[in-house]
């Protein structure tokens, strides 16, 4: 479809938007018009005014919808972003610029890197899009930590795609007509009244086919643009960038879940710039297929009925179909695209400081081994503490029926509990030793209320992980204090403390006899005694 067709049919998508809310104001004028002239009595008046009220509102919801054309598609500030400038960032404009030659193109007149694995392109079109404007392109630090140069000339490439089709220009009329009638939508869904409903059912219903439409030709766009990619970044290149894209969309959030966040309960963060600045390690620590392990077995979220892109399977499959292309091969060349940025330290501490709430400036920093032992002190006092309280209000409860007092009731709860105030770990092997695990242990450990119900093997085999998991923790907690258990960020693999050989080798059988239905305790003591003595 031509540039000139795209942009009557958006304009005329745009002008029935406009068009039924004018029938719509002038059908609600016209009823209040004949309220007040011709209908109004004193005795309905009550009636007559709630009318007017909720013509009223509902006008004003329309009219707000409407308005939001006049704001929406502008090329606003971009708070979560660094500029870069030619002379601060060259290497990168250099290919920014590249790209843009090759495609025929002018280049951005703004550069932005962002914390997100993407890229994008805009421009502040003028009259409707019709007439060129103010461009700008967004490219992500992720994404250029884990693209090689070739493949970073592919994404460009592709961008600039988008600019020579023209589709920036035309994101100005879609973009507002989208805008406007989802923000209709979403006024009317809440208001209260049938007649917000009725008149919200019709906007539900033209925002729908203004998508369906507006969107069918959104994947051409893309497909476009994946040809002008192949066509000047190389075929293999291209496909090369499609297929990484996903694999690093999920080794992102595995970072942004496991590593940046880690000291988020700690009230900490890593070093300075190494909120995201660590996201290169992790890459540079992982093979391909470790990193592809990091996506394996998660499902791809269902594609949105209205997404403007193909599925990325589809997308390569038609790009491998292209003739070979005559491109010298750029397959060596497998530097990252991050390396074209001067000082990237300053830059990650940059982007860290413009995305980052107000409330981190307050917050602690802290090394990655600080942090990795931080955290795995705290995980194993909170995997240990529901097994402490459950063998203190045992104890509790042994001791005073022993005493012929009344037994502590089991669902009391020890929140008020301080942790030097509950049994230790050799108190709980003694216990265990006791047979009171299974007999007045098990059953005061928390569990959800659908296991309540729970008897027997079944019950013990429902119970069994958590006593595991909390002695294991109690293990953790004496080899840290004692020093012998030391930090691994584990960039290739899943931070936590390394233990010593002897406890690596002989603890998770020791723990599985202390739980056993006949606990055994013995091993677990013989390791707490042995060269890497922990006793207290």
């Amino acid at each position: 479809m031509t540039f000139r067709l795209r942009a009557v049919r958006a304009l005329v998508l745009l002008a029935g938007f406009y068009l039924m809310g004018l029938v719509l104001l002038s059908a609600m004028a016209a009823l209040d018009w004949l309220l007040v002239t011709r209908l109004f009595t004193a005795r309905v008046a009550w009636f007559e005014g709630m009318v007017l009220t909720v013509t009223a509102l509902l006008a004003a919801a329309i009219l707000r919808g409407m308005l939001a054309f006049l704001r929406a598609g502008r090329l606003g500030p971009v708070p979560h972003a660094v500029a870069v400038a030619p002379q601060d960032q060259p290497e990168l404009w250099e290919q920014v610029r590249g790209a843009a030659d090759v495609t025929g193109e002018r280049p951005p007149d703004e550069l932005y890197l962002v914390a997100e694995v993407n890229a994008g392109v805009a421009e502040k079109s003028r009259l409707l899009g019709l007439l060129p404007g103010r461009r700008r392109m967004l490219l992500g630090l992720p994404l250029l930590a884990g693209l090689t140069v070739p493949q970073l000339r592919a994404v460009l490439a592709h961008e600039f795609g988008h600019y020579g089709n023209l589709d920036t220009r035309l994101g100005g009329v879609t973009m507002r007509g989208r805008e406007a009638v989802l923000h209709t939508v979403e006024v009317f869904r809440e208001g209260s009244t049938r007649l917000h409903y009725a008149i919200g059912t019709l906007y539900v219903g033209y925002a729908r086919m203004f998508l369906r439409t507006s969107q069918s030709v959104a994947r051409q766009q893309e497909l476009a643009a994946d040809q002008m990619a192949a066509r000047h970044a190389g075929r293999e290149a291209t496909a090369a960038a499609l297929r990484i894209l996903p694999v690093l969309a999920a080794a992102h959030t595995h970072y942004l879940e496991t590593y940046a966040a880690m000291g988020g309960r700690l009230g900490a963060l890593p070093p300075v710039g190494e909120v995201h600045g660590g996201f290169q390690r992790l890459l540079a620590a992982r093979t391909g297929e470790r990193l592809a392990a990091l996506s394996a077995g998660h499902r791809p979220p269902r594609p949105h009925q209205y997404d403007s892109h193909p599925p990325t399977a589809e997308r390569i499959a038609l790009i491998e179909k292209l003739p070979a292309d005559d491109r010298a091969d750029e397959s060596a060349d497998e530097r990252a695209a991050l390396t074209l940025l001067h000082d990237r330290d300053r830059v990650f501490t940059a982007l860290e400081a413009r995305t980052l709430p107000q409330e981190a400036a307050r917050l602690r920093r802290m090394s990655w081994d600080e942090l990795v032992m931080a955290r795995a002190v705290a995980d194993a006092e909170d995997w240990s503490r529901p097994l402490r309280v459950a063998v203190a209000r045992a104890l509790r409860s042994s001791a005073q029926g022993a005493d012929g007092a009344v037994t502590v009731r089991r669902d009391a709860t020890a929140a008020g509990v301080a942790s030097d105030q509950l049994p230790g770990l050799e108190e709980i092997l003694d216990a265990f030793d006791r047979g009171l695990l299974w007999m007045a242990v098990a059953d005061r450990m928390p569990k959800p209320h659908q296991a309540a119900r729970l008897i027997g093997p079944s019950a013990r085999n429902f119970i069994r992980p958590k006593v595991f998991d909390g002695l294991a923790g109690m293990v953790h907690l004496r080899l840290a204090e004692a020093g012998h258990a030391t930090p691994d960020v584990a960039w290739s693999g899943q931070p936590g403390l390394v233990l010593p050989e002897v406890w690596e080798k002989g603890m998770d059988d020791a723990l599985d006899a202390a739980v056993a239905d006949m606990p055994d305790t013995a091993p677990l003591r013989a390791l707490l005694v042995g060269p890497h003595r922990v006793s207290a």
